[in-house]
């Protein structure tokens, strides 16, 4: 009986070494960073607009302020105050090599809140990115070094926690580093495409095929296609214990039995992140908001460390019936198996396509009348028939610019010109904007000039159009003038006509004021500086907006 016990011991031990040779990062290294069980809203590598997800989203309960400490011993590095992305963040270096990130924070811990406070204060700017050297603030593991909350591009409650190379800065899958998550769910399948490959992926686009499920086994009706080159793409998610959708961690496609393509999701650079626009089927994610990723590498799609296997583009040579099989993992090694049959009919006609088609690896212009648009060999993801044309517009002073649609995709920044419609004078173009409508959102930027042509850089398909804006920016106070306030923050609103508030400025009583920016509001939280019992306050707020129009507004209220 002690013989088996020792074999059994040896086995286990020598398969744990052979896991730990596969991925090569330390096991139980780092603690979890919160003082709760790690429950996952999100994991690392999951579908994202215009990103993978880069860390894990762990839940706090819906609550805020929890304690988070650092996941081992190491220095606070850097922090990062930011109204978008992070928010308030906090990065810890570690002497193995790894930094930990701590993201969405409330308030860091007394002694560096104070220290990034002075800092604000000093520069009179409440948005910082501060580095720091290992003397300044060591941390031990377990020590507490922030409290959780919902700042920055957060839509509730969490903590979001990256594992980072030091010297390249890759995100490395935290999950594997052995955090105790438990997790006995394999990944759901629910849907399954095909696209012909010898067009675009975008035209025709994605053919659906019903898929039924027994068990964690999925199979579906013998797939009929009209093309002898096509790729796949699946529509699954993972499952984490409490119900939360995650992202697929590990795919692989066969056809009868051989390796046709697979991806893995380890690490990513965030220099490379809007690779995923590349890896999904995008239209239908922008579209109807579905998670599609393909089984195939598209021609521009560059991402390293990804996917292996040849390019995931399946030849029929044949009328034969030839067995597809996709197998789905995640990093616990939970398995779902989807097993069909494909063969090839008869093939249908091709899609003429004209001079406006934009090929990846290759650089394009395209001009109208009015217009010029100079896209990168790294635009395309794939092969695009770009639509661009003119349509008049009464509310700009050019016409309105289409740039093909909103559903396709584009991977870096593109420069556009715009030729206004009647002549402006220079004080007219210094308060002119150029506008890109994408359907879901708009992004407006202050050009640069050439005689009658405005210039501006996006990385988004959408309408374009030059806007003259005279319009003020405003902010609107939660409280009444002059009376006195009894909560414990002021909180203003800021609104504009056209774009965004860009720059924010309090002085209270003559003195710069520390506002945060939360969304659209501005709110000041009650200290030293506005203490109880201190009588009128005079309030000065400046507000600059995208087209660089200023406005000066004074409010009082008593403390």
């Amino acid at each position: 009986m002690k013989f088996f016990s020792r074999l059994l011991f040896i086995v286990c031990f020598l398969i744990g070494m052979i896991t730990q040779a596969q991925n090569n990062y330390p096991q139980n290294y780092f603690r979890n960073p919160l003082n709760i069980p790690i429950n996952l809203a999100a994991n690392f590598g999951a579908v994202r607009s215009n990103h993978f997800h880069m860390g894990l989203d762990i839940r706090t309960n819906s609550q805020e302020n929890l304690p988070v400490v650092a996941a081992a011993d190491g220095y606070v590095s850097r922090i990062k105050v930011e109204r978008y992305g992070f928010g308030n963040a906090v990065y810890v270096t570690h002497s193995n090599g790894y930094t930990t990130l701590y993201a969405h924070l409330n308030k860091y811990f007394d002694k560096l809140d104070e220290f990034v406070k002075e800092k604000q204060y000093k520069d009179e700017k409440w948005e910082q990115d501060i580095t720091f050297s290992p003397n300044q603030f060591p941390v031990t593991k377990g020590e507490p070094i922030a409290l959780s909350g919902n700042t920055g591009g957060s839509a509730g409650p969490h903590l979001h926690f990256e594992i980072r190379d030091t010297k390249t800065e890759e995100c490395i899958n935290p999950l594997l580093f052995g955090f105790d998550i438990p997790d006995n769910i394999a990944p759901i399948i629910s849907g399954l495409y095909w696209y012909d490959r010898r067009f675009s992926t975008y035209e025709p686009g994605a053919k659906g095929i019903a898929v039924k499920k027994a068990g964690n086994v999925y199979t579906s009706n013998v797939i009929q296609v009209n093309s002898p080159s096509i790729s796949f793409a699946i529509k699954a998610v993972d499952k984490a214990n409490k119900g939360f959708n995650l992202g697929i961690y590990d795919a692989e496609l066969l056809m009868d039995g051989k390796l046709v393509y697979s991806f893995k999701i380890d690490k990513i650079h965030y220099d490379d992140t809007r690779y995923i626009n590349g890896c999904v089927d995008y239209t239908k994610f922008v579209k109807d908001k579905m998670s599609i990723q393909h089984l195939s590498t598209l021609p521009g799609m560059k991402l390293q460390n990804y996917s292996s296997g040849s390019d995931g583009i399946i030849n029929l040579q044949d009328n034969e019936i030839h067995t597809i099989e996709i197998i789905l993992k995640d990093v616990n090694g939970n398995t779902s198996r989807l097993t069909t049959k494909v063969q090839f009919n008869k093939e249908s006609d091709k899609i003429s396509s004209n001079d406006k088609t934009v090929k990846p690896n290759e650089a394009k212009t395209i001009k109208t009348e009015n217009a010029e648009i100079n896209l990168s060999k790294n635009a395309m993801y794939d092969a695009v028939n770009f639509n661009m044309y003119e349509k008049p517009d009464t509310e700009a002073v050019s016409n309105a610019i289409v740039l093909n649609n909103p559903y396709i995709p584009i991977h870096d920044f593109y420069t556009l010109k715009i030729k206004t419609n009647r002549k402006l004078s220079n004080e007219e173009k210094d308060k002119t904007v150029i506008e890109l409508n994408y359907g879901s959102d708009k992004n407006i930027i202050k050009p640069k000039w050439s005689g009658d042509w405005a210039e501006g850089q996006f990385n988004r398909s959408g309408t374009t159009r030059l806007l003259l804006d005279n319009t003020l920016p405003s902010v609107s106070p939660n409280w009444k003038e002059g009376v006195m306030v009894t909560a414990n923050s002021l909180r203003l609103k800021g609104t504009t006509k056209i774009g965004d508030v860009e720059s924010f400025r309090a002085e209270l009583d003559g003195k710069w004021l520390r506002f945060s920016r939360v969304k659209d509001d501005f709110v000041y939280v009650f200290d030293e500086k506005c203490p109880k019992d201190s009588g009128l306050h005079t309030l000065k707020v400046i507000t600059v907006n995208s087209a660089g129009n200023a406005n000066t507004q004074t409010f009082t209220f008593q403390r």
